[in-house]
């Protein structure tokens, strides 16, 4: 198949995975406070959402590569910066990416952000999103430099399963230490 079929294809793929990652998502928040009550199948549920994400990711940016890379963006002066740059990328998109899912998840548990607590929640949270952060870096980095591999995305998955485990241990942890 040609460069720009498989474009195309990757395109499609894209926003019919998109499109599914918004009802896993939806069906993932409703039930979380259930599935957080069994830790073998929080971490399941975990690390399943945590690859979706992934993938999701790496979808996105090898569809960008490719994009790039078929000079769709010619006319544009700087479309490259992000091929030629992919470490610098990676590390403002993870940071990015991290800082909202903080955003996200102790708006979930609070109903709100409340800025007097966001110290406090990002400290709580940092163990968790370094690990995530790690992974998503290394995606975000091996895909613009277009140096995935198998053996490179099992690594990254293992990296995901690590941060599944180390989530749920840590909220049972709060739980417990709520509790006493």
């Amino acid at each position: 198949m040609d460069s720009k079929k498989t474009t195309v294809l990757l395109g499609l793929a894209f926003v019919l995975f998109l499109a599914l990652s918004y009802v896993e998502n939806t069906v993932f928040f409703t039930l979380l406070g259930e599935i957080l009550k069994n830790p073998l199948l929080a971490i399941l549920m975990l690390f399943t959402h945590n690859i979706l994400v992934i993938s999701l990711i790496l979808l996105g940016m090898t569809f960008y590569v490719n994009l790039v890379l078929l000079n769709f963006f010619k006319r544009e002066k700087h479309a490259n910066i992000v091929l030629e740059h992919p470490k610098t990328f990676a590390i403002a998109f993870t940071v990015m990416i991290v800082f909202l899912s903080i955003l996200r998840g102790s708006s979930l548990v609070y109903g709100t952000v409340s800025i007097e607590y966001l110290p406090i929640i990002l400290l709580v949270s940092a163990p968790i999103g370094i690990v995530e952060g790690y992974g998503i870096y290394l995606t975000l980095k091996k895909t613009l430099s277009r140096t995935m591999t198998l053996k490179g995305l099992a690594y990254i998955y293992t990296v995901f399963f690590i941060a599944a485990l180390m989530e749920v241990g840590f909220i049972n942890l709060l739980i417990f230490v709520s509790h006493a």
